[in-house]
């Protein structure tokens, strides 16, 4: 069990019967008032995101998740087909909403984990980096320093985000998949 003033960022608890993670967990003191706990949490399942305030004498169970390795074979319209490591026929589907922003970076035959919750799997997780081709981009030009220099790219994966002006078509990028952003080129 967990109490309330225990709430981290990466927690995994069970409300109302359904798994969430803590994204964010302030501590908070109004006046006179006892302290809250303001959090972000995420519902695993169905990959809503809500603000909620925890107080003295909440306590939580902690989520009982498996993960394990499967392979991402392909996507068609919102859904996002997977299969297992060791045995490729045994196959499982995701929507878009359940995959959440990460489906913007998921490359064919990448090793991802799956999350499964009560013999039933709820969500993947991609690793924090990873590394895809810049598919297209437009030619560096410097001009005013007064904007950024950056311009933008076009991922492997369909994916469009800011690359520095060095960056050119075939290139590798890394890019932390929980911001969305550039890391480094892969030399």
């Amino acid at each position: 069990m967990i109490s309330y003033n225990e709430l981290r960022k990466g927690n995994q608890i069970i409300i109302d019967g359904e798994p969430y993670e803590v994204l964010e967990a302030m501590s908070l003191k109004k006046a006179q008032r006892r302290v809250i706990i303001q959090t972000k949490i995420k519902n695993l399942i169905n990959g809503n995101m809500i603000s909620r305030n925890f107080h003295q004498g909440d306590i939580f169970e902690e989520a009982d998740l498996v993960k394990f390795a499967v392979k991402f074979i392909y996507c068609h319209k919102d859904r996002f087909f997977f299969s297992y490591l060791n045995d490729s026929s045994n196959r499982f589907d995701l929507d878009e909403k359940q995959i959440g922003a990460a489906s913007k970076f998921l490359k064919q035959g990448e090793e991802v984990e799956a999350i499964k919750f009560q013999d039933k799997i709820i969500a993947i997780s991609l690793p924090i980096k990873v590394q895809l081709k810049i598919k297209e981009t437009s030619p560096g030009v410097k001009g005013e320093r007064a904007q950024p220099g950056t311009k933008t790219a076009e991922l492997e994966t369909g994916a469009t985000i800011n690359v520095p002006l060095f960056i050119n078509e075939g290139d590798i990028i890394e890019l932390n998949t929980e911001t969305g952003g550039y890391t480094r080129r892969i030399e």
